[in-house]
């Protein structure tokens, strides 16, 4: 199948999809989206057992499109730009510290617990992963999702300083998340990648990645403030998500990092001194356009990689085992730090349950885990990380807003 025809069934399938929730079901788009697809993928699989051919034509579809190419080098990059377009730099700096260690202390620390405590309980469930294998997965599903994230949270009308810790987070904790999946993926034999040759890595991804991202972002600063017209400074900010992007992929440094600092760098400078009212009511409009467009389909693509997973029971068990093995290295990585923090500052009392709970998974995992060379071990990692997500998305999302409810004015000094 063309690319045209695989996107055009997606859009429709997004576009039914979307109505048929907001006419009827009433959820959250992005929760709405996966439900309807999940649904949608279990009655095929459901079908499949009557030989119709049914599922056999949606696993057809559904294989031919590189899920792991699809988002992490195609709508990425869009939706980080568009998220990181609308935070304020000014709040995020207030947070900084606390934002910079739970994106980076954070994913290192999560990843070594879930790595650890599922190479001993994976046994239980008849699967016998390698050790390298579970800090894999513990690397994959410790960032949290800043997709799923922005898109499930932002009607939650989160008190700022709590809203910027998790979305800041989430910004770039994924790009972290990359660097050491990356780090732990060159490790999987035949590996002849040295220390140096890790600091290297790191230095390239990490520290590059945001240099080169202010770079291009100052140079589409320039180029902004130097026209009046919003068609042109919309194809810039355009160029500088994509090209910045690939630039990277070039450069061997973290495209999500590069584009949310550039994101930052237009979303602040760029708006306050580069850009007429004319211009950032347009420029809102086609971001917010591209945001929601890709988001839609994402979340319809996640809901119908059922279809494609293997439902063996011991992996499938295992998936059930990994929520909880997650969730506590979420609460014991957020904990430690944020008890540290509060000797310095204060914190609600809740910040540690809220930032745990809402710290959710999306797409990135799932396309970090189909990443992994084919065999046996990316089968398992594949089938426990897709369970993580849709409880995260489904169960933590839906239940955010009661747990924040009742946080009201506490929150407001987080």
């Amino acid at each position: 199948m063309s690319l045209i025809h695989t996107i055009t069934i997606l859009i429709c399938l997004a576009a039914v999809f979307s109505y048929v929730n907001h006419r009827f079901f009433k959820l959250p788009q992005s929760i709405g989206l996966m439900v309807i697809s999940l649904v949608m993928s279990l009655v095929v699989v459901a079908l499949g057992k009557l030989d119709l051919g049914i599922e056999n034509g949606a696993r057809q579809f559904i294989m031919g499109i590189d899920f792991n190419e699809a988002l992490m080098h195609g709508m990425l990059s869009c939706l980080l730009f568009a998220g990181a377009l609308h935070v304020n730099l000014s709040e995020l700096l207030d947070q900084k510290w606390v934002v910079g260690a739970l994106a980076s202390v954070g994913v290192v620390l999560s990843t070594l617990i879930t790595g650890f405590l599922g190479y001993y309980l994976f046994n239980i469930a008849g699967i016998d992963l390698p050790l390298i294998y579970c800090l894999l997965f513990g690397a994959l599903i410790a960032p949290t999702d800043p997709i799923a994230v922005m898109g499930i949270l932002k009607d939650a009308r989160l008190p700022k300083p709590l809203e910027i810790k998790i979305v800041g987070e989430s910004l770039f904790n994924d790009g972290v998340g990359v660097v050491v999946f990356l780090v732990l993926l060159s490790l999987l034999p035949p590996s002849s990648i040295t220390v140096p040759g890790i600091v290297m890595l790191l230095v390239e991804e990490a520290i590059g990645g945001a240099l080169l991202g202010w770079v291009l972002g100052y140079v589409a600063y320039r180029m902004l403030k130097s026209v009046d017209n919003y068609q042109v400074e919309i194809l810039i900010t355009l160029a500088l998500v994509l090209g910045g992007f690939a630039l990277a992929d070039a450069l061997h440094t973290s495209g999500p990092i590069v584009v949310v600092v550039a994101g930052l760098f237009i979303g602040n400078h760029g708006r306050r001194w580069a850009m007429s009212d004319k211009t950032r009511e347009h420029l809102d409009s086609f971001w917010e356009l591209v945001d929601e467009l890709l988001n839609a389909v994402l979340f319809v693509l996640i809901g119908l990689e059922v279809v494609i997973l293997s439902l063996d029971r011991p992996y499938v068990l295992a998936g059930l085992m990994a929520i909880p093995i997650v969730l506590l290295a979420r609460f014991l990585s957020v904990g430690v730090q944020i008890k540290l923090f509060s000797l310095v500052r204060e914190f609600s009392e809740r910040t540690i349950a809220v930032l745990t709970w809402g710290g959710l998974r999306g797409g990135i995992s799932v396309a970090l885990a189909l990443s992994i060379p084919p065999g046996g071990q990316r089968n398992a990692i594949v089938t426990i990380t897709y369970a993580v997500v849709v409880f995260s998305i489904l169960v933590q999302g839906l239940t955010i807003g009661r747990l924040l409810r009742p946080h009201g004015r506490e929150t407001r000094q987080t």
